[in-house]
């Protein structure tokens, strides 16, 4: 099979060798027929860009870095997934590094990125504002956050859904649906997702007359340790709970299951509403109810933010909210 260079797509295409490269690029000006047109050509005979000649050239890797807590999350997994399909289809390849929310597996991760050049990095969520702090690095790489805070708010973007108003509307929900006494199940580690949920919950009981006690209103609910079902059948037996607000579905799953086993009904007994809207919460029973995040937007917002930093370093300082919406479920009605 014939290997065509660059300059044979341009005369195959009919124009100069400078138009071809701003096509595959997608820098500079030509019309929308001469992109069709070469990019046909291009299809035709299979071209392949020499990648290593032109990060060389340009002083560019085209690869991008994702640092993410815990790839098995359903939020977490379906945001880099939608990332990672946009810059593929704008020439970057991905290094996804799943640091289990560890700060030295973090630092190793982030080390490597920097010796591979990656040309920007994508940070997503954390219980720790993000820094380069434990980097050797002399230029700190063009980055932004995703549901976590930068410790420099000026030099980055930071893009987050509007966890205070999924709270806030969840909780009211539980209100309005009859719940005198609802209750905030979520982990003892706070990121800033979480911190927002519950500022949101807390104002929701705030509008609606209902006085707030850590005791009575919070569960701290680590879902991976032992005493976990003991922890929430003392708390439920020792406090009137008839509605729980959970800081995402994966607790609220565990919920379900642990307040059918004490012999409570749900919705009658307890309502229950997740947040982040797993695919699985159509499929339990009863239905979960849940906060859904627009993972689409937000894909789409990091991306464009960070390549904008990367061809404008100055471009940063931002901060851009995503709305969420409540899916309303048979756990909640």
């Amino acid at each position: 099979m014939k290997k065509y260079s660059i300059k044979d797509i341009a005369k195959l295409s009919g124009v100069s060798v400078a138009t071809v490269s701003r096509v595959i690029n997608n820098n500079g000006r030509f019309s929308e027929e001469t992109r069709k047109k070469v990019l046909k050509v291009i299809d035709e005979t299979g071209y392949q860009m020499n990648y290593s000649a032109k990060s060389l050239r340009m002083n560019k890797s085209f690869s991008i870095g994702i640092l993410v807590p815990d790839i098995s999350n359903y939020f977490f997994s379906d945001v880099v997934q939608k990332i990672e399909e946009i810059l593929f289809d704008k020439g970057y390849s991905t290094i996804i590094c799943n640091t289990t929310r560890n700060n030295e597996k973090e630092a190793a991760y982030l080390q490597m990125l920097e010796s591979k050049g990656v040309d920007g990095l994508i940070v997503i969520s954390g219980a720790d504002e993000f820094g380069f702090d434990y980097t050797r690095s002399e230029k700190d790489i063009p980055y932004i956050c995703i549901d976590r805070e930068p410790k420099d708010k000026d030099s980055t973007v930071f893009i987050s859904s509007n966890h205070y108003q999924g709270a806030f509307e969840a909780t009211e929900a539980l209100i309005h649906s009859g719940c005198k006494s609802p209750v905030i199940a979520m982990h003892a580690r706070r990121s800033s997702s979480g911190k927002e949920r519950y500022n949101g919950f807390k104002d929701a009981l705030k509008k609606n007359n209902i006085a707030f006690s850590k005791k009575k209103n919070v569960l701290i609910a680590d879902i991976h340790t032992e005493d976990f079902p003991e922890a929430i059948s003392k708390f439920i037996n020792e406090n009137p709970v008839d509605g729980i607000f959970a800081i995402n579905d994966s607790i609220a799953m565990e919920l379900l299951q642990k307040i059918a086993k004490l012999g409570k009904k749900i919705p009658e007994d307890i309502k229950v509403i997740g947040f982040d809207n797993i695919s699985q919460d159509k499929y339990s029973s009863p239905t979960l109810s849940s906060v859904k995040q627009d993972t689409d937007k937000i894909a789409a917002a990091a991306v464009d933010s960070l390549l904008k930093i990367i061809a404008s370093p100055g471009e940063t300082g931002d901060a851009i909210l995503i709305p969420v919406s409540l899916v309303v479920r048979e756990s909640s009605l």
